[in-house]
């Protein structure tokens, strides 16, 4: 039995969804027109020098493309919101940025309408998974500017489910609080699951057998990575589900319970194209590209054809669950600015994730990029399981994750075993991927 946040829109024809965005996009952009001083810039330049000749979707499309750099650029020249406030601060109740994890960090402003429309997005991730108002939700994340948590947390009263926070307490603390209020549901990035899972079975916590059913992720890429999500799921003895989002865009996508099905992209709240990140041109279904977002409902500060540099393939493939809106096929396949290049082989970070994270004796792992005779080398350092100790098994462990990534990959890399504890530990987006001088 499925469960919808709103059914009818979510099993709408392929027509009226269209013709909803359509409705949304071009209410939307003659405001924006009107009270975005950045788009109005922008839109001018590029020949729109009266909002009446944009009266379709198509003529949308062939607005220029936004990125992230001109909106921070925008608020540096600005500072600190920029020009692309729709509305008065004083309007404002919520201000976010974004992690700051690729550049400078941006800031969001939002109302109370806004804001509201983030909820909203957050309600369908929650309902796609199947969390009801019968749940209890644990959210395992401290309570700083990021937006991803702070929407999960207070969406979770649209579904009128039961919220615990855990911000501010350390992990094993986090960990009695799962347990001794009945938690059903968890919600943190991937990372942390399995941080909670290593602290857990060091401190013989059997999280497996808990009250825990669902594990839901945010905030980074990992469980659409089959190996990392088969062992979030096998650590907690529950369903794991995907969601993606950026501060800067909103709430997209969330994985159904029809698994393994790929991301549901919310298109009631947001117009989804899949662009050649390279050539800037559209590609068809089944195409790998990079997705570009309109959100349709933030009219604080919108953003119009955003290139989010994550790199997805759609399908228009009607689900298991009865839902009709387009899916990303496994979910966010890497970010088109991840990719780097190791004797010759294109590599992206997650693809190496997926065959690290099959070994169950490896706790966690870093991926080193180093020149050598002026080409990218890779080594990787591992770090086992306390349990495994004898140097031929070690060894073997080591060998076996070479082989896999020159069989599956074809991948030339160096694996170092390091000391159980010495690899960071993240709460929040990982940093496993470090180009060395």
């Amino acid at each position: 039995m499925h469960t919808y946040f709103d059914e009818t829109i979510e099993k709408s024809d392929r027509a009226s969804l269209r013709d909803l965005q359509s409705r949304k996009l071009i209410t939307l952009f003659r405001k924006v027109y009107k009270h975005s001083q950045f788009y109005h810039r922008k839109w001018k330049s590029a020949g729109v020098i009266d909002s009446g000749q944009v009266q379709s979707m198509e003529d949308c499309l062939q607005l220029p493309l936004t990125t992230k750099s001109e909106l921070v650029q925008d608020q540096e020249e600005s500072p600190p919101f920029g020009t692309n406030l729709c509305i008065p601060v004083n309007n404002c109740v919520r201000m976010h940025q974004t992690s700051g994890t690729t550049g400078k960090p941006l800031r969001l402003l939002d109302t109370s309408e806004s804001w509201d429309w983030w909820l909203k997005c957050w309600a369908f991730v929650y309902k796609g998974a199947g969390v009801s108002a019968d749940d209890r939700i644990y959210m395992a994340f401290s309570f700083g500017p990021f937006i991803g948590f702070w929407s999960a947390y207070e969406a979770a009263e649209k579904i009128g489910a039961l919220t615990i926070p855990g911000g501010g307490l350390q992990t094993k603390a986090r960990l009695q609080a799962i347990i001794d209020n009945e938690a059903t549901v968890l919600v943190c990035t991937p990372t942390y699951a399995l941080r909670l899972a290593e602290v857990a079975a060091e401190h013989k916590i059997d999280i497996a057998n808990s009250s825990i059913k669902k594990v839901i992720c945010a905030g980074e890429p990992g469980a659409n990575i089959p190996s990392t999500k088969k062992r979030i799921e096998d650590c907690w003895g529950a369903k794991c589900f995907d969601h993606t989002g950026m501060t800067e865009v909103g709430a997209i996508g969330f994985e159904c319970e029809s698994q393994p099905v790929g991301i549901h992209l919310i298109e009631s709240e947001f117009l989804i194209e899949v662009i050649d990140p390279k050539t800037e041109k559209p590609l068809s279904e089944g195409e790998k590209g990079e997705l570009v977002i309109t959100n349709l409902g933030r009219y604080s500060m919108p953003v119009f054809r955003y290139r989010t540099g994550d790199l997805v393939k759609l399908n228009f493939t009607p689900c298991d669950c009865g839902r009709t809106f387009v899916r990303a096929d496994g979910g966010i396949l890497g970010r088109a600015d991840d990719m780097f290049v190791v004797r010759g082989i294109n590599v992206f970070p997650s693809a190496i994730e997926n065959i690290v994270r099959n070994c169950p004796h490896v706790e966690e792992f870093r991926m080193e990029i180093f020149k050598e005779r002026e080409m990218n080398e890779i080594n990787i350092k591992l770090e086992l399981n306390p349990s495994v100790q004898l140097p031929d098994v070690i060894s073997r462990i080591a060998q076996s994750i070479v082989d896999d990534l020159q069989t599956l990959l074809l991948l030339t890399a160096n694996t170092t075993i390091v000391p159980c504890g010495s690899l960071p530990r993240f709460d929040m987006k990982a940093k496993r991927c470090v180009i060395c001088d």
